[in-house]
C-alpha cells in the first residue's frame, strides 16, 4: 500500500478526515498523528513535492496568525520563504504559493513591512530591480504593436483558426528572415562596393587583372542597352534580368573589385563575399531550427500515445479562437473527419493484420507498380527540364531583338516547364496514392513527400543541366576551366535563371489568383447551376500554399550567392502575396474541410523548409569549392574557384596562427575530436532512453494509481450506503 498512500495523496491522509488545514481545501491529520512517509519512487513524483509544498505553506500560514503581532520581521521572512544568504536572490512572488487569496494578501503586507528591516542599498536594489521590471514590460508590450501584420493575422485567426493563421505566420517568418538576409548581404556586399566605386567618404579600390590567363578568358562584354531602344525591350529585361539589369548591383558581374580602401583600411571583398554567404546561410539554419524546436516537443507529446490522441481531440480540440459561424462549422466538421479518420486508421490496422499472404503479395505488388509509375512521371519532368534548359541556354542570344514575344518564352523556358511539372505531377499523386492502400495518414504525408521532392527536384537538375553546360571537358574549355564562350560569366546567368524562376512564380500566383479563384468565386454566386454549385469554392490549402512559398525561398537561397540583392526581391514578393492570399482567402476561398493540426503544421512547414536549406548547399558548395570561378567578372577572379580565397588569406596571418590553424584542421585533431563527439553522443542517446523507460514507469504508476483511487471511492461509497 506504499504506492497507494502516495498515489492518493501526502502521507497522512485518510478517507473522511475533517482536520482541514486552511490552505488550498486540503483534508489532513494533525501533524504529530501522521505515520512516517515511507520511502518510496513515487515521492520523486512532482505531484508529491507540490502536496509538501502546499503543507509547509498551510503549517506557515497556521504559524503566522498564532504569531505576536510585534513580530513583524520574523513574519516578513517567513513570507519570503527560504533565501540564500545575502539576500542575493528576490522574494519569491506571492502568487507562487499555493494559498487563498486572503492569505496572498497578507504575504504581500509582510514583504512590504519588512523592506523597512534591510539596508539601504538592499532597498534601493529591490525598487530597482521592480522598477526595471516594469520598463521591460512596458517597452514589450509597446515592441509588440509594432510587430509585421500583428492585427491581420489576429483577425485571420478569430475567423479562420490556428491552422490558416500558421501559414500566415509562416510567411511572416519568411519576410523577416529574407530581410535579414538582405540588411546582411546589403551592409557587407553591395555597400563597400558602391561606396568604394564611387569614392564616397575618401574611400577606393583595387582591381588586379588574372595572372596566368589566356587573355580571351578576360573578356566581358554585359548586353547592356545602348542608344535607342524599344520599350518593351526595358520590360524584357525586367522579366528576364538581363539588359540594363545585368550590369546592375543586383548580379554577380557588377563586382569586380578585389579590395576596398577606407582611408587607410583595407577591406577585403572576396573574403567578405564569401563569409557573407555563409553567415546568411548559418543564420537561416539557426532560426529555422530554433522555431522547429517547441513544434518538435508539441508534435512528439502529440504522436506519443493514441489513446491521448482521441483525450486531445474530445476534450481540448476545439479552437477558441474560432468566431465566425461558419468556420465553426467547419472546425466542428473537421474534428468528427479526425475521429472518423482515426477510427478508420483502426480498422486498417485490423485489417492489416488479418491480411492473408495472398493479399500481402497482391498489394505489395501493385505498390511497386505503382511506385514505378511514379519515378516514370519524375523521369519525364526532369528530362523535360534538362531539355529545356539546355535549349533555352543554347537559343536565348541567337532570336532577333525584334521578335519580344519568341525571345521572353525561351529566356523563360525553363521557369515554364518548372512550373507545369510542379502542377502536373502532384495531380498524378494524389490520384495514384488511393489504389495504395495507405492510411488516411499516411496518404498525406507520403503525397506531400512526393510533392515536395518533386518541386525541390526540379530546382536541382535544373542548377545540374546548367553546371554541365558551364563544366564542359572539351578543348576548348581547358584554357580557362569553363565553356567562357556561352556563360563569360557564367555566375550571373545562373543568377539571371534563379531571378527568372522567382519571377515567373510571383506571376503564377497572381495569376492563379486572378483569372481562376475570382471567376469561380463569381460564378458560384452568381450562377445556380448543379455542376457549377457542386465545385463550389476552392479551399484553400495549407500544405499547397506552403509547399509554394518553400519552392520560392530555396530559389532565394541559392541565387543570392549569384545576385545579392535577390533577398530584396523575395521579400517585396512575399509581402504582396501576404494581402493577395489574405483577399483570396476572405472574398474567394473557404478553409479546408480537412486543416491539420497548428502545432504539426509548423512543424512539417519548418521540415520541409530545412530540406530546402540543406538542397540548396548543395549546389553553393559544388559552385564555391568545385566550378571555376569566371575570369571575366566577379571578386573571385584570381582565384581558381571562390574557396580559394580562404587559404590565400590564412597565408597572410603570423605563422602561429598558421600552424594552429593547420593542426585543427589536421587529422591528430579531427580524429579525438570525432570519437569525443560521437561519446557524447552515444551518452546523450542512453539518457534520453533512460528518461523515456522513467517516463514509461511514471505513466505505469499513474494507472495503478487511479485504479486505486477508484477501489477506494467504491468501497467507501458501499461503507457508507451499508453503515
Amino acid at each position: 500500500m506504499s504506492g497507494l498512500g502516495a498515489a492518493m495523496g501526502p502521507p497522512g491522509w485518510r478517507p473522511g478526515s475533517s482536520s482541514s488545514s486552511g490552505g488550498g481545501g486540503e483534508i489532513f491529520l494533525p501533524e504529530e498523528t501522521r505515520p512516517a512517509a515511507p520511502v518510496d519512487f513515487l515521492q520523486e513524483l512532482p505531484s508529491y513535492k507540490s502536496a509538501l509544498r502546499r503543507r509547509a505553506a498551510a503549517g506557515a500560514t497556521q504559524e503566522r496568525r498564532a504569531a505576536p503581532q510585534g513580530s513583524v520581521r520574523l513574519r516578513g521572512a517567513e513570507a519570503r520563504g527560504p533565501e540564500q544568504e545575502g539576500d542575493e536572490l528576490p522574494a519569491r512572488p506571492a502568487r507562487e504559493y499555493s494559498l487563498s487569496i486572503a492569505e496572498k494578501r497578507n504575504i504581500r503586507d509582510c514583504e512590504q513591512v519588512d523592506i523597512k528591516y534591510l539596508s539601504g542599498w538592499k532597498q534601493w536594489k529591490r525598487t530597482s530591480s521592480k522598477s526595471m521590471k516594469k520598463v521591460l514590460n512596458y517597452v514589450k508590450e509597446w515592441l509588440s504593436y509594432l510587430e509585421l501584420w500583428r492585427h491581420d493575422i489576429h483577425s485571420i485567426e478569430g475567423k479562420f483558426g490556428t491552422g490558416i493563421q500558421s501559414y500566415f505566420s509562416f510567411l511572416r517568418f519568411l519576410v523577416l528572415l529574407n530581410f535579414i538576409i538582405f540588411i546582411l548581404m546589403f551592409s557587407f556586399v553591395t555597400l563597400p562596393a558602391v561606396i568604394s566605386k564611387y569614392g564616397i567618404f575618401n574611400s577606393s579600390f583595387t582591381k588586379i587583372s588574372p595572372k596566368n590567363i589566356e587573355p580571351y578568358c578576360t573578356v566581358y562584354n554585359p548586353s547592356g542597352n545602348k542608344g535607342l531602344v524599344y520599350f518593351y525591350t526595358y520590360l524584357k529585361d525586367l522579366f528576364s534580368g538581363t539588359g540594363f539589369l545585368e550590369v546592375t548591383s543586383l548580379f554577380y558581374g557588377y563586382y569586380m573589385i578585389d579590395a576596398a580602401w577606407f582611408s587607410v583600411l583595407r577591406y577585403n571583398f572576396p573574403l567578405a563575399y564569401l563569409l557573407a554567404t555563409f553567415a546568411y546561410l548559418a543564420l537561416s539554419l539557426l532560426w529555422i531550427i530554433k522555431r522547429s524546436v517547441e513544434g518538435f516537443k508539441q508534435n512528439l507529446v502529440y504522436s506519443e500515445d493514441q489513446f491521448q490522441s482521441y483525450c486531445n481531440k474530445i476534450f481540448a480540440g476545439w479552437d477558441f479562437c474560432i468566431t465566425d459561424p461558419n468556420a465553426a462549422r467547419l472546425k466542428h466538421r473537421s474534428l468528427l473527419y479526425e475521429l472518423q479518420r482515426d477510427l478508420e486508421e483502426e480498422r486498417l490496422r485490423q485489417k492489416i493484420a488479418d491480411r492473408t499472404t495472398k493479399e500481402k503479395l497482391r498489394i505489395y505488388t501493385l505498390r511497386t507498380f505503382i511506385n514505378i509509375i511514379v519515378f516514370a512521371v519524375l523521369s519525364v519532368c526532369f528530362y523535360s527540364i534538362f531539355k529545356a534548359t539546355a535549349f533555352s541556354q543554347a537559343n536565348s542570344d541567337g532570336i532577333s531583338i525584334m521578335s519580344f514575344q519568341a525571345n521572353l518564352l525561351v529566356q523563360y523556358l525553363p521557369s515554364v516547364v518548372i512550373t507545369l511539372a510542379n502542377f502536373i505531377a502532384p495531380q498524378i499523386f494524389w490520384f495514384l496514392i488511393r489504389f495504395e492502400d495507405y492510411s488516411p495518414v499516411f496518404e498525406i504525408r507520403l503525397t506531400l513527400m512526393r510533392c515536395v521532392f518533386v518541386r525541390l527536384a526540379n530546382i536541382g537538375v535544373l542548377l545540374f543541366s546548367l553546371f554541365s553546360s558551364i563544366s564542359c571537358t572539351t578543348d576548348e574549355c581547358e584554357a580557362c576551366g569553363y565553356s567562357y564562350k556561352l556563360y563569360p560569366c557564367w555566375e550571373s546567368d545562373v543568377g539571371q535563371e534563379m531571378y527568372k524562376l522567382m519571377i515567373f512564380d510571383f506571376f503564377i500566383i497572381i495569376a492563379v489568383t486572378l483569372f481562376l479563384d475570382f471567376p469561380r468565386k463569381l460564378l458560384v454566386t452568381h450562377c445556380s447551376c448543379k455542376p457549377v454549385q457542386w465545385c463550389g469554392l476552392p479551399e484553400f490549402g495549407i500544405s499547397d500554399n506552403v509547399l509554394d512559398i518553400i519552392y520560392g525561398q530555396t530559389i532565394c537561397w541559392i541565387g543570392t550567392f549569384f545576385s545579392p540583392l535577390l533577398p530584396a526581391v523575395a521579400t517585396i514578393k512575399y509581402f504582396i502575396i501576404f494581402y493577395i492570399k489574405k483577399i483570396s482567402l476572405i472574398h474567394t476561398c473557404k478553409p479546408a474541410a480537412r486543416p491539420i493540426r497548428a502545432s504539426s503544421s509548423n512543424f512539417f512547414f519548418l521540415v520541409v523548409l530545412l530540406l530546402g536549406l540543406i538542397l540548396a548547399l548543395i549546389p553553393l558548395g559544388i559552385s564555391i569549392a568545385h566550378i571555376p570561378s569566371s575570369k571575366a567578372c566577379g571578386p573571385f577572379r584570381n582565384f581558381n574557384t571562390s574557396w580559394a580565397v580562404v587559404p590565400d588569406t590564412i597565408l597572410e596571418f603570423p605563422v602561429s596562427l598558421q600552424q594552429v590553424l593547420r593542426g585543427i584542421a589536421s587529422e591528430a585533431f579531427a580524429v579525438p575530436f570525432f570519437v569525443v563527439i560521437c561519446l557524447v553522443m552515444f551518452y546523450c542517446i542512453a539518457l534520453a532512453g533512460a528518461h523515456k523507460r522513467m517516463v514509461q514507469q511514471l505513466r505505469e504508476q499513474l494507472v495503478l494509481g487511479n485504479r486505486d483511487k477508484l477501489f477506494l471511492i467504491r468501497k467507501i461509497t458501499e461503507a457508507q450506503r451499508n453503515p
